[in-house]
């Protein structure tokens, strides 16, 4: 797939539905090669909600750091529950955590940017890559108006740094409609988002924001804001493939 046939998918799907480019997604690359990724954020949700009853196997992954909030898994039982299906769950290396968390310490990502990179690395990145290799298609929630470092995002993207097609069903999408789709359908959503919570994540590194405070300030709140992405989603640029 080359930068020409990208455009062309962003401009025939331009004024689709999330379900529709989710289900052209499945029948063009099939089942078994297309995989939802989930961190059980709204957006995630809403599109676990879609993916599921849309695909007779559906393919949806949960990297598991090891530090996540307790409410994050219970929503994961709850939602696998409610739609029928099984997690597909990913985790670090044993042998890599053990090595910085020993060297580092516990609490590394509070000394610098470069150490929370490093626990990112291991805690999410490897997982992601083990997955990755088994599709040749990942859907996720990304949307513009999360951060900066998002702001550019299209609904087609070549992700050149993983190799991979990669899709933002919900890209042009505002935080309300996200909201508006959860009320609408009655989807399960974390716990922590009636607790002033809009982007939740590992719990050390996450925390509830004040009103007016931009979607992902809770993340990595001591870094600055074109600095806050973890690497899962880095070099998402249309390239020649």
């Amino acid at each position: 797939m080359n930068r020409q046939d990208i455009e062309k998918l962003n401009y025939e799907f331009s004024n689709k539905s999330p379900r529709d480019i989710i289900c052209y997604a499945l029948e063009r690359f099939g089942e078994s090669r297309t995989i939802l990724a989930s961190s059980l954020s709204i957006e995630d949700q809403v599109l676990t909600e879609i993916f599921a009853k849309n695909s007779t196997s559906p393919r949806i992954f949960f990297i598991d750091t090891g530090r996540h909030f307790q409410s994050t898994y219970d929503l994961m039982e709850e939602t696998s529950s409610r739609y029928g299906f099984k997690y597909e769950v990913y985790a670090p290396s044993n042998e890599q955590l053990e090595k910085i968390v020993s060297e580092y310490g516990p609490n590394m990502f509070y000394e610098s940017v470069d150490l929370r990179k490093k626990c990112c690395e291991v805690r999410k990145v490897e997982p992601l890559k083990r997955v990755l290799a088994t599709v040749d298609v990942w859907v996720c929630g990304l949307r513009r108006e999360q951060s900066f470092t998002r702001k550019d995002i299209e609904v087609f993207e070549w992700d050149y740094a993983h190799q991979k097609l990669k899709i933002n069903p919900l890209a042009y999408w505002s935080e309300e409609q996200v909201w508006e789709y959860i009320r609408s359908k009655n989807i399960p959503y974390n716990s922590l988002y009636n607790k002033d919570f809009r982007s939740i994540g590992c719990q050390p590194c996450t925390r509830a924001v004040k009103k007016g405070e931009d979607v992902r300030s809770g993340r990595w709140w001591w870094e600055d804001p074109d600095k806050k992405e973890c690497g899962l989603h880095v070099a998402n640029v249309i390239k020649e493939v």
